[in-house]
């Protein structure tokens, strides 16, 4: 579908067309009240503009290893089923069996832009439940979020087991449901095992306080014995061995997977905790749903920071990067805290889509 557009220009199409919704949204959150008529047609309309263009943009693009990351690994695997392969033991099953199932009837395009859409439904998903007419402004957070886009066509089995999971936080009052999600995320991709497991220590602790000061202690065990966590969770098979391995196996060329303390992911990380603790601890704000959502991240991103040093542990990153946008927006859609918040709420989304911007025409330059 989107074959005229060469492939060097496809990711800067992308962030660029963000760029020019964040600074219209922007526009918006200053010129407009809220509640305002105009407001509200404009973010329901952007927001459905976006839904489908990042599901067709994303799903339809070219098979290409060098500009999409693991796209071309997965379409072999796909094709290779396609021609009869069988499943292997010891992989995810349910990803497997989705590929299976639809190599027998269906092109490796739109196997792609299925997972698109199971990686891109979820999050509008939940930001309609959670946020009704005022959805949209979560749903721009999290498309304009920093690993949204390689999660979206490089690692994206790890992306769409992890939407699955916020599939699951939409049913919270049906327990079986979430649980159906939650079994289908970590049956795309064992590591989910860890969100899952965190989310449900939340019903059994739910003060988010002490989960701050277990963060923070997260960055001196890691500094001084960085390698005796990787080792030991590498040890105990987190998932499996091949999970183990990105923990131990050698660096190789691509973003982030580089070794060593990653201080600029660290200062990424923190912009979801500085939030939480502004609006928990500073601005007393009083929630179950967001302590559940907080903690969650502040357990999945501590347990990064301990093996922040590995190879490739942008891997277990992602578990909590992923709940970064809600866990900033939450609060801001659910209660007043300043005289003009609809214009603080536009000014927090350029901020957190400067980080993305920046990264990309400075950082990775």
């Amino acid at each position: 579908m989107f074959s005229f557009i060469p492939l060097e220009s496809y990711y800067p199409i992308y962030i660029n067309t963000c760029l020019f919704l964040v600074v219209f949204t922007l526009f918006h959150t200053w010129t407009l009240k809220m509640d305002n008529h105009t407001n509200l047609t404009f973010i329901n309309l952007a927001g459905l503009f976006l839904l489908s263009f990042i599901i067709l943009y994303m799903g339809q693009r070219e098979i290409s290893g060098i500009y999409f990351g693991d796209t071309v690994n997965y379409a072999h695997t796909y094709q290779n089923y396609a021609l009869g392969g069988q499943i292997e033991k010891d992989v995810d099953l349910g990803w497997h069996y989705l590929m299976k199932f639809m190599s027998s009837f269906a092109s490796v395009s739109t196997f792609f832009t299925v997972v698109a859409f199971i990686y891109t439904f979820p999050l509008y998903k939940i930001s309609v439940t959670y946020f009704g007419q005022y959805w949209y402004y979560a749903f721009i957070m999290f498309l304009v979020s920093f690993s949204f886009w390689t999660y979206g066509v490089n690692g994206i089995r790890n992306g769409a087991a992890c939407s699955l999971f916020l599939w699951g936080l939409c049913h919270e009052n049906k327990k079986l449901v979430m649980a159906l999600f939650f079994f289908l995320a970590v049956s795309f991709h064992k590591t989910l095992l860890l969100p899952v497991a965190a989310y449900l220590v939340t019903y059994v602790y739910n003060n988010p306080k002490f989960f701050f000061w277990g963060w923070v202690l997260c960055i001196p065990l890691s500094l001084a014995a960085g390698g005796v966590w990787i080792n030991l969770f590498a040890s105990l098979g987190f998932g499996d061995d091949r999970l183990s391995g990105y923990l131990t196996s050698s660096s190789a060329d691509g973003t982030f997977s580089s070794t060593g303390f990653r201080w600029d992911f660290l200062f990424h990380s923190a912009f979801a905790v500085f939030a939480g603790w502004y609006f928990v601890l500073k601005r007393n704000f009083h929630d179950s749903v967001y302590n559940k959502l907080l903690i969650t991240y502040l357990i999945c991103n501590g347990f990064w920071i301990l093996v922040i040093k590995a190879n490739f542990s942008n891997r277990f990153a992602y578990l909590s990067w992923f709940m970064m946008a809600i866990v900033i927006i939450y609060p801001l859609l659910k209660k007043q805290f300043f005289e003009n918040q609809h214009f603080m709420i536009g000014k927090i989304i350029v901020a957190y889509f400067s980080f993305t911007y920046l990264m990309y025409y400075i950082y990775y330059a």
